[in-house]
């Protein structure tokens, strides 16, 4: 039987879930939910009908899963715990300082409803924090260091064109080169947020829109820029178009480390992503989560989960055996 998904906002990430979904034939998507008219928005599935989001609770009983696909500044926050009473739950939730609260309201949402969300889900939190994890598991004598890009982050773009006057933007995040390397060299440099990362903005402003004040208004912005030199470009619409149309990232979770009985042998761990799409990759992420929230529900979970709570196994189609056969 397939696992029947909904998808909740048709943007970029949730058309890359549309697309995620065609991968996987253990999961057929059901249902698009939109703010906007739902006969204005065109999805690829045939099978698959688009409905305004306040027909959603209509749908509890024909969906197993709702991958929530709206931007972590002011969508999921209300948005994951509200439909978390009514669904099984997956969200992107990437402003990293805020996990904690999300976490907690989400959990007593979802504990409510009888559901399982899991939160923070994609490649920065998500694949990044487990890597993070199992090396810091086996390198107990070590540190941290994670880089993000050269690419266009979507949460810190989206936070960009919520600003008064921003008519559109992107956003690049950008390793510094010499900060890395020296994490690479196993120097373990003791560096600050602005030392390993620049933040580069190019914006398309409303016609007479405050340039000084959005330059202000972005590099003030807690959480996403204020601890980071970031440099803000105005620019127009074609130049936007023309030179920004693409939504590449990447990036490096680093841990170098020591053992032996006096420290005398050094360890580097490195996982690397090259992302020609950041949100569709982020999307299948977020789909093979939607198969591990299906079958951890079928257990008998509920409440809220992140990365750290999901077994590997439930993430893959396959079963136990063909895991251990083609995967161990």
């Amino acid at each position: 039987m397939s696992i029947r998904v909904g998808i909740l906002g048709y943007g970029n990430l949730g058309r890359g879930v549309e697309c995620a979904i065609k991968h996987n034939p253990d999961m057929e998507l059901v249902a698009v939910f939109t703010r906007r008219a739902p006969e204005t928005v065109k999805i690829l599935t045939e099978t698959a009908t688009v409905y305004s989001v306040n027909d959603a609770e209509k749908m509890k009983d024909k969906i197993d899963v709702m991958i929530i696909c709206g931007g972590s500044a002011t969508d999921l926050p209300k948005q994951t715990p509200e439909y978390a009473k009514m669904f099984n739950v997956i969200d992107s939730f990437d402003t990293h300082a805020r996990i904690p609260e999300h976490f907690d309201a989400v959990d007593a949402a979802a504990k409510e409803g009888g559901h399982i969300g899991i939160i923070s889900v994609g490649w920065d939190p998500g694949m990044f924090s487990l890597n993070r994890l199992y090396a810091n598991a086996i390198l107990t004598n070590g540190k941290d260091y994670t880089f993000w890009g050269k690419g266009v982050s979507q949460g810190h773009s989206d936070a960009v064109r919520r600003i008064k006057g921003v008519k559109d933007a992107k956003q690049y995040t950008i390793p510094v080169e010499s900060a890395l390397e020296a994490v690479r060299n196993g120097e373990n440099p003791d560096l600050t947020t602005r030392q390993k990362h620049t933040r580069e903005c190019f914006v398309v402003a409303e016609e007479g829109a405050d340039l000084t004040q959005i330059e202000n208004d972005i590099k003030t912005m807690p959480n996403y820029f204020s601890d980071y030199d970031t440099t803000v470009h105005f620019i127009s619409e074609e130049e936007l178009k023309r030179d920004h149309s693409g939504i590449p990232h990447g990036g490096f979770v680093i841990r170098s480390g020591k053992t032996g009985w006096n420290d005398e042998n050094n360890h580097v761990i490195e996982y690397s992503l090259k992302l020609d799409s950041n949100p569709e990759f982020t999307s299948s992420v977020l789909v093979a989560y939607a198969r591990a929230a299906y079958r951890m529900c079928k257990e008998g979970q509920t409440g809220a989960k992140t990365v750290f709570d999901v077994a590997p196994a439930y993430l893959c189609a396959a079963d136990g055996a063909e895991l251990r056969k083609h995967l161990l």
